[in-house]
């Protein structure tokens, strides 16, 4: 029997998965740990309870990391990410980052899609055949 699941329940898995991942990996290198929180990003955006939560786990990482800009920034998309959603002006594919301007559309790094693939196949409910793609969470 196979079992379905909706794409907000993929989605959200997928989402918690990889920040799961980012709060596991504490002893792998800084740049890994981003690539969580940005695939967490992409994957969220279109929810706003996940965008919000997203850039909160951003700015939390870098307020740990003593990283002032970008947790400046992290202030910011926390702000923005309200207006975004309320005048449905979200970049598809933006990883939430400080150093990308936060209304560019962007096709995340191979790192990013190798993280988000990662997520999605290790939620995949059992009996489902094949690999899911990006595309079945709506980014």
């Amino acid at each position: 029997m196979t079992m379905t699941q909706s794409p907000q329940s993929r989605q959200r898995a997928a989402y918690d998965y990889l920040l799961q991942r980012w709060r596991t990996s504490v002893d792998a290198p800084t740049e890994q740990r981003w690539r969580y929180l940005e695939a967490a990003h992409v994957v969220g955006q279109n929810r706003l309870g996940l965008h919000w939560r997203a850039h909160w786990q951003m700015l939390r990482f870098a307020r740990q990391l003593g990283d002032a800009p970008e947790a400046r920034g992290q202030w910011a998309r926390l702000g923005l990410t309200l207006v975004g959603h309320l005048v449905r002006r979200l970049p598809q594919g933006n990883i939430g980052r400080a150093s990308v301007p936060a209304l560019r559309p962007m096709v995340p790094s191979v790192a990013v899609r190798a993280c988000i693939t990662e997520a999605m196949q290790a939620t995949q409910p059992p009996g489902t055949p094949g690999a899911p793609e990006m595309s079945q969470i709506d980014l």
